[in-house]
């Protein structure tokens, strides 16, 4: 692939969740077709040992931005952006993929203390950390986009799956006011995108039983991520999409 055809060249992707899994992956898709990644989670080695992947394949020098979303804290949200804005000064992207399982169990029998945690980084900190980084979103040349990894549980509910199928409802939500709000208003299209069964370890997590061989490998649905966050799909706004056939 020449410079001239990569499909982010010159772009600014933030990507939560960055540390492992389809985070990981994706932040490796988007620095192979030419985007500066901003690698945002929880543990600094593990975002590191991703940073370390993208400098030995010689790709735009990403950088790391160790960050709990379960901070309710909106001031440490500010900061962040304000990281971003002084060393890069815009966004044209960014894959809002942080979250965590929770406990599989029945509603009544949840623990709250758990439920709160999901809750807090799933929705609350998606929701904060949105906040933040719009206006460097709006400064974007491109068409920017938000996107959103959203689950099947998070469209249609599941017994069980408590606190992380709600959470992913809510991001539904959030979702489609912000593809209104945003889109009119800036130009920033945002969507959704379950990712399917994928061999991360969230889904280990949530089907110990399962054979991982059979699982789809989170490599295997880049295209769609980097298609979202391209010129490709420029127009597409407010949309439900899966990076996997249903089955």
């Amino acid at each position: 692939m020449t410079q001239s055809e990569k499909k982010l060249e010159g772009r600014v992707i933030l990507v939560t969740g960055a540390s492992y899994g389809i985070g990981a992956h994706a932040a490796l898709a988007y620095a192979r077709e030419g985007a500066s990644v901003i690698l945002l989670g929880r543990s600094q080695p593990m975002l590191e040992a991703v940073y370390d992947r993208i400098e030995e394949e010689g790709l735009p020098q990403a950088a790391v931005l160790p960050f709990d979303l379960e901070s309710d804290n909106y001031e440490q949200y500010v900061e962040l952006a304000g990281l971003i804005e002084q060393h890069f000064g815009r966004l044209d992207g960014a894959l809002m993929n942080a979250g965590v399982l929770g406990q599989k169990a029945p509603i009544e029998g949840y623990n709250v203390t758990a439920w709160k945690k999901v809750i807090d980084i799933n929705v609350n900190g998606q929701f904060l950390l949105t906040k933040a980084i719009t206006p460097l979103l709006a400064r974007s040349e491109h068409e920017a986009s938000l996107v959103f990894t959203s689950s099947s549980v998070g469209r249609q509910g599941r017994a069980f799956w408590g606190a992380y199928s709600v959470s992913k409802f809510a991001i539904e939500g959030m979702a489609q006011i912000l593809a209104q709000e945003l889109f009119d208003s800036y130009g920033i299209r945002v969507n959704t995108l379950n990712p399917g069964g994928t061999r991360t370890g969230m889904r280990a997590e949530a089907y110990p039983a399962e054979n991982p061989e059979e699982v789809t490998k989170p490599e295997e649905i880049m295209d769609i991520h980097v298609y979202l966050m391209s010129d490709e799909s420029k127009g597409i706004n407010g949309q439900q999409l899966d990076a996997q056939p249903k089955k």
